[in-house]
């Protein structure tokens, strides 16, 4: 299987956004014909006030599908490729004071496979003093979230996942070979731990991670500049990174080669070798 990551560099025009990312989509498909494609987290709406953020959300539980959701859906089936939809922010009835940060995967029919809503949240005051909220805007998730992308069952995580390493152990267990993460990682965390993160979660559970970040500039509610990381990478089960985009919009691929997670798994075989601890 060969897996392409997309990478941009969106803000608070939504069209705009879905334009630019379904071109990128439609490049990368041409170029490298990948049958996985994966975008970045909240790519269709980056930063902004809280009510543009809501404002650019989708309802995801009624009947009639938004203009993202639509977008991602005929890219899918007219590409005949499973299509990770990064992130993008959803609005629910029964919260109406949050929204959700929800991946939504589509097959190569435009079906909806998987769904999957952000379990942790990013609430932190950066070293700089920057301090990111969160959960003043969203709700946090429950559930693991896994689909079949030809045959090969992928888990699925979002950005400040990351940092919580048993997510990507219970995602190992459920059957991943590959563990998706959409992200839009600030530039300061990610220049410090980007890199090291997604290659200890790849050795630690044996799969191969497939990372889409956004990249570039983007305001914040208080109208200040904030920058993202980019830098979306493929690591194999060995923690080799065999594909990385550039700093700016793009795409990167590589092949998934199910042999050498085979090999690893069985040279090192790490999960018959666990054990349960008490106090």
């Amino acid at each position: 299987m060969r897996v392409s990551v997309v990478q941009t560099s969106p803000g608070t025009d939504k069209q705009a956004n879905i334009a630019t990312t379904i071109r990128l989509i439609d490049e990368a498909v041409d170029a490298d014909r990948p049958q996985l494609v994966v975008l970045p987290e909240v790519w269709n709406s980056l930063g902004g006030t809280r009510e543009t953020k809501f404002a650019n959300a989708e309802p995801l539980a009624g009947r009639e599908p938004g203009e993202t959701y639509e977008a991602l859906s005929d890219a899918a089936r007219r590409h005949r490729i499973v299509l990770h939809g990064g992130s993008i922010g959803e609005r629910d009835p029964q919260r109406p004071d949050r929204l959700f940060n929800t991946s939504l995967v589509f097959g190569p029919n435009g079906m909806e496979l998987a769904r999957y809503r952000k379990v942790h949240l990013f609430d932190i005051v950066s070293p700089s003093g920057h301090s990111y909220r969160e959960s003043d805007t969203y709700a946090c998730g429950s559930r693991l979230a896994t689909f079949d992308a030809g045959g090969l069952i992928a888990g699925c995580a979002i950005c400040y996942d990351l940092r919580f390493a048993y997510l990507f152990s219970a995602l190992r267990a459920a059957g991943s070979e590959l563990i998706v993460l959409p992200a839009a990682f600030t530039a300061e965390t990610g220049a410090a731990h980007w890199h090291t993160l997604l290659r200890a979660r790849a050795i630690e559970t044996q799969c191969w991670i497939a990372a889409a970040g956004t990249c570039g500039p983007h305001a914040n509610e208080q109208g200040a500049t904030r920058m993202t990381f980019g830098h979306s990478l493929i690591v194999d089960p060995w923690g080799t990174v065999v594909a990385e985009a550039s700093r700016g919009p793009g795409w990167a691929s590589a092949r998934i080669d199910r042999a050498l997670t085979r090999r690893v798994r069985a040279d090192m075989p790490v999960v018959e070798h666990r054990r349960e601890l008490s106090a």
